[in-house]
């Protein structure tokens, strides 16, 4: 029983954390998506002064140049959190599906307990009389 109380708690301990890591790498996807976007209406706003959005052209913005080396940065970034995410929601499945095996093992051995108490409380009435 001690036992399985251990492991019932291990694995809600597991499957918690990875929830909170799919919810972290989520947040993280969605702070790096909001850059994105504030990157790329800065590259825009600089060629719109600059008057020039072809990069390979020799007068175009060193500052935007930048922009969309970060902005190319953090979509490789994106790119490898989708995939972490991708891996981390499976793990979460796997570990929801361990969990509702050792839940439901523990409802089972409870069950039994109560049953097997009940029997012995009666084999002792019958007894007794």
């Amino acid at each position: 029983m001690r036992s399985r109380d251990n492991m019932l708690r291990l694995h809600r301990f597991k499957h918690e954390e990875r929830r909170r890591q799919v919810a972290e790498i989520e947040t993280m996807i969605a702070d790096l998506l909001k850059k994105q976007d504030e990157l790329e209406a800065h590259i825009r706003m600089e060629e719109s002064r600059n008057g020039i959005s072809d990069p390979s052209h020799y007068n175009y913005s060193t500052v935007a140049k930048a922009s969309r080396a970060r902005r190319d940065n953090l979509l490789l970034s994106i790119g490898e959190l989708k995939d972490q995410l991708d891996a981390a929601k499976s793990a979460l499945a796997d570990e929801e599906a361990e969990l509702r095996k050792i839940e439901l093992l523990a409802e089972k051995e409870g069950e039994a307990r109560v049953e097997v108490a009940a029997s012995e409380n009666a084999q002792q009435v019958t007894y007794i009389r």
